[in-house]
């Protein structure tokens, strides 16, 4: 895979960084909220325009922010984002003075030597580029993007000047195969953000013990064996009422929405204290999208192996979680790496089995078979003929089963059915969807 050319936005806190994203993107992406600080890690994502493709990066604010005890980190990291830009966006207030501190930044990134484009943003009315903007020429800049990313103001001007400062390698990608998109969700202080950074090799997104650290889904590329995978670290999730920020509980929002989104749910449980009833919670939220779905205990390395075996942990799991006993089980440690790795491969796995599709004569000979070994039961106890069954879909892979009688069959036949169903055709960690029809 080529890689693609970086536009980096970056900014002081609140000046419409994230909106920008958004409306470059042409979709809501990157989480917007009225109080500073929603931004922490980058949020990265593919786009093009003029027919140049490039990735472009929200960054977190440049600047402290009151409440925000990761200040200092969220800044590191929007800076070494811009290092490594091909174009960076400087974006500023277009309704408030010029800050001392963003005219030295902004400086500051000039001597690096990087490609910067000055954007004024917040400009809600074209009147006020003839009064208001001789202040922002002091930086030295001859061409400044005044625009309203809230009201689409000026912004194909501001896309035109984009691309036609990018270079010419943009278009290079263009047929590059979509990657895997695996969401790793889970509780607070799990390990999610460490599992990613792991997986890339570098510390690309923001850890630390204090809880809700991410706050918006973060998007990170990978490439191995020639296969590409999207990490999409999401906010850890809790229930709502044990939440005061607002930032923190649109990050909640926006890791559901994640789920559903996915190819791929990996579920991250701490082995220190696991499973609890919001790691159950969320798994229902896997089933309930349909999605393949892989649990993964964090923290293994912390076990004392002569008294903890793996066959006693995942029996505990599945006490609780039985609902998702398809999911397969992986025992892994951010911190040394043990076994992280097979996250992608078991990604990989259990998204075909999500896909497969099974011819309609072969699931008919599958229900001969099972009916005659197991004769099937109606809720009411009466004996039940099932005449024919077809696949109706797939991701979920879904069957529609024919009965020939009146009443739901018994939901302990139901299940044993399923789970035949998917050792005979090897439907590895994705939920069964069945459709019970009187014929």
């Amino acid at each position: 895979m080529t890689k693609l050319p970086r536009v980096v936005i970056v900014g002081f806190p609140n000046v419409g960084k994230s909106t920008l994203f958004n409306r470059l993107l042409g979709r809501r992406k990157s989480l917007v909220h009225s109080e500073p600080g929603m931004t922490r890690d980058s949020v990265s994502a593919e786009t093009t325009l003029g027919g140049r493709r490039f990735t472009l990066v929200d960054t977190g604010g440049l600047f402290g922010v009151a409440d925000e005890p990761l200040s200092d980190k969220v800044r590191d990291k929007a800076l070494a984002e811009a290092a490594s830009a091909d174009l960076v966006l400087f974006v500023l207030d277009g309704q408030r003075d010029i800050a001392p501190a963003e005219e030295e930044l902004y400086l500051q990134l000039k001597r690096r030597g990087l490609r910067l484009l000055l954007v004024v943003n917040k400009f809600d009315s074209p009147a006020k580029e003839e009064s208001m903007t001789a202040d922002y020429y002091r930086f030295g800049e001859k061409d400044i993007s005044f625009i309203s990313a809230e009201h689409k103001i000026n912004i194909e001007r501001l896309e035109e000047a984009i691309a036609a400062a990018l270079p010419l390698r943009a278009e290079a990608a263009a047929d590059a195969a979509e990657p895997l998109r695996i969401a790793i969700v889970g509780r607070t202080n799990v390990g999610k953000s460490s599992i990613v950074n792991r997986l890339i090799g570098e510390e690309r997104l923001i850890v630390s013990e204090i809880p809700g650290t991410t706050r918006d889904s973060t998007d990170t590329l990978i490439l191995r064996d020639g296969k590409p995978f999207c990490l999409v670290d999401t906010a850890g999730i809790r229930r709502m009422a044990s939440t005061e920020d607002g930032r923190e509980k649109a990050g909640i929002v926006r890791a559901k929405a994640n789920i559903r989104q996915a190819d791929v749910v990996c579920l991250v449980l701490d082995m220190q204290q696991f499973p609890t009833r919001q790691d159950a919670r969320i798994a229902q939220l896997a089933l309930d999208s349909g999605r393949p779905l892989l649990i993964v205990i964090n923290k293994w390395d912390l076990v004392d192996k002569d008294r903890v075996q793996p066959d006693a942990v995942r029996e505990q799991v599945f006490r609780k979680l039985g609902f998702v006993s398809y999911a397969p089980l992986l025992f892994i440690s951010a911190r040394t790496g043990q076994r992280v790795v097979k996250i992608l491969d078991m990604a990989e796995e259990i998204h075909r089995g999500g896909t497969i599709r099974v011819e309609t004569s072969k699931l008919n000979e599958f229900l001969a078979r099972t009916t005659e070994s197991h004769p099937p039961r109606l809720k009411n106890g009466a004996r039940a003929k099932l005449r024919y069954i077809t696949q109706k879909g797939v991701s979920p892979p879904t069957f529609i089963l024919f009965l020939g009688a009146r009443g739901p069959l018994s939901p302990t036949y139901e299940k044993h059915f399923l789970e035949s169903l998917r050792r005979e055709f090897g439907f590895v960690g994705t939920p069964l969807r069945l459709i019970v029809r009187t014929s």
